[in-house]
């Protein structure tokens, strides 16, 4: 089990970097939008994370075919990490673990990989949009490095242990 969470862990850090590098050019070649909330574009809101009116992720990215796009590549990124995920695991509850396991490795190291790059973010408060789908999801970094910590911790406390029932 050891060995198939070294190698999901590998694929998760060099996935991240890049996802990293997709959005470094998005920021670079659209000239995007920050993340700002007005309380009108809120949907949904529970602590740490702002979930807005769809309509409002044209504010965040205003070509239409590039945020299809991103949004494509969003629903691309998850598919592969489920891939790898059923890859590595023998059951469901595994593939839910891996999945997991990758899906917040993936997510700190992406802001490792663009603190390291371009020097964002500046502060764990900075606002961010974390996601696109299926509407904006928008909230400081520490939200959701800290929802990627508890994941983590609890799919290795699943593998490790659980694993041995």
């Amino acid at each position: 089990m050891k060995q198939s969470i070294i190698k999901v862990v590998v694929f998760a850090v060099a996935f991240a970097f890049v996802e990293a590098a997709v959005v470094i050019y998005l920021r670079r070649l659209f000239a995007l939008n920050q993340a700002s909330v007005s309380q009108d574009q809120i949907l949904f809101l529970i602590p740490g994370i702002a979930f807005l009116e769809p309509r409002f992720a044209v504010k965040i990215i205003t070509d239409t075919a590039i945020l299809n796009i991103e949004r494509l590549r969003e629903a691309a990124t998850l598919i592969m990490l489920a891939s790898v995920a059923a890859l590595a695991a023998k059951n469901l509850k595994q593939k839910i673990a891996f999945f997991l396991l990758m899906f917040g490795v993936w997510d700190i190291f992406y802001y490792i990989f663009l603190k390291l790059t371009i020097g964002w973010p500046k502060s764990l408060l900075d606002l961010d949009t974390f996601f696109l789908l299926p509407t904006p999801w928008v909230g400081p970094v520490i939200a959701p490095i800290s929802i990627s910590l508890l994941i983590i911790a609890a799919s290795i406390l699943y593998l490790v242990k659980g694993n041995k029932r």
